[in-house]
């Protein structure tokens, strides 16, 4: 089952662990973080309830040897996003901890797969993968695997079906230029914009307009109540975390630096991509109407603008 490597053990990070315990991804959870008992104290009350998660277990502390020969590391530690904070203010300090933090990590695990939560996550995953020097399958972001999962589930409730029979996409930045990609979603077999509410009419442009917008703002929504968003992260973080320990071939929506993709290099967005074992292997070339590709070169733009003022 292997072992994953959870750096941060904050809201997101601790939500992480305890996601990948009770899905019983891993063999051996590891949570690592600066903060002795901050650290120290999450892990014994994971531990706590691993009787009832099958054979994962818990460890961890501030010795970032703990995390050697790690299989996957997941690198949720950063400055906390701020209600009324982009994604994309938070990229210079959360830099400085990536450089800082990436060397001693990639010495501890020369094998690892690294996926990067911390936001902006596209952006720093262009960073990450520069400051490790490994392949963009083995150093990619979250991306909006979440963002994909709360359009669903706003879909599924407007619609009275399950989310697991919707198929719709978030693709681009995980962040203010991130865009529905309503040309390939489908309801079951049905193409969405076919699909009839008990009206017997389908969605309108400007309902799905409303609920796009209500997929972007979800987080600072979160955000403005509870002060962070953790849960569903850490159960997304999970699930791509299964898909490279099982070799599962899935095909999720996470960020990795594209190469050519719809004639963008350069910089990580979140496009569907084939997840196994060897990490995010191939990107998916999903066809897109005009209005579609515009609104993915714009998220280019936007991450490229970032790296630029960062020096990457």
């Amino acid at each position: 089952m292997g072992k994953i490597s959870v750096v941060g053990a904050g809201a997101v990070g601790t939500a992480t662990a305890y996601a990948l315990l009770i899905k019983e991804v891993a063999r051996e959870v590891v949570l690592y973080d600066i903060a002795k008992d901050k650290v120290e104290a999450e892990v014994l009350d994971l531990a706590h309830g691993t009787p009832f998660t099958g054979s994962s277990k818990i460890s961890g502390g501030d010795a970032i040897t703990l995390t050697a020969n790690s299989d996957l590391i997941i690198i949720t530690a950063g400055a906390k996003q701020k209600p009324g904070q982009t994604r994309l203010d938070l990229a210079a300090v959360n830099v400085k901890i990536l450089e800082s933090m990436l060397p001693k990590l990639l010495e501890q695990s020369p094998e690892a797969i690294f996926m990067l939560v911390t936001n902006p996550c596209d952006v720093l995953a262009v960073v990450a993968q520069k400051i490790t020097g490994l392949p963009a399958s083995r150093v990619f972001a979250s991306g909006t695997v979440l963002d994909s999962a709360r359009l669903r589930w706003m879909l599924a409730e407007k619609l009275g079906v399950a989310p697991v029979s919707v198929h719709a996409y978030i693709v681009g930045e995980h962040g203010d230029s991130e865009f529905s990609l309503w040309s390939q979603a489908r309801v079951g077999p049905i193409p969405l914009d076919q699909w009839l509410l008990s009206s017997g009419n389908p969605l309108t442009a400007l309902e799905l307009d409303a609920l796009a917008e209500d997929v972007k703002n979800a987080a600072y929504k979160v955000i403005a109540g509870k002060g962070a968003t953790n849960y569903a992260i850490g159960i997304s973080a999970a699930r791509i975390a299964e898909a490279i320990l099982t070799d599962e071939n899935a095909v999720l929506q996470v960020s990795t630096t594209l190469q050519d993709y719809h004639g963008i290099s350069g910089v990580a967005l979140s496009v569907p991509t084939v997840v196994n074992k060897s990490g995010a292997v191939r990107q998916v070339l999903v066809p897109m109407n005009d209005l579609e590709l515009e609104k993915l070169k714009d998220s280019a733009a936007a991450i490229q603008h970032s790296l630029d003022i960062l020096g990457y």
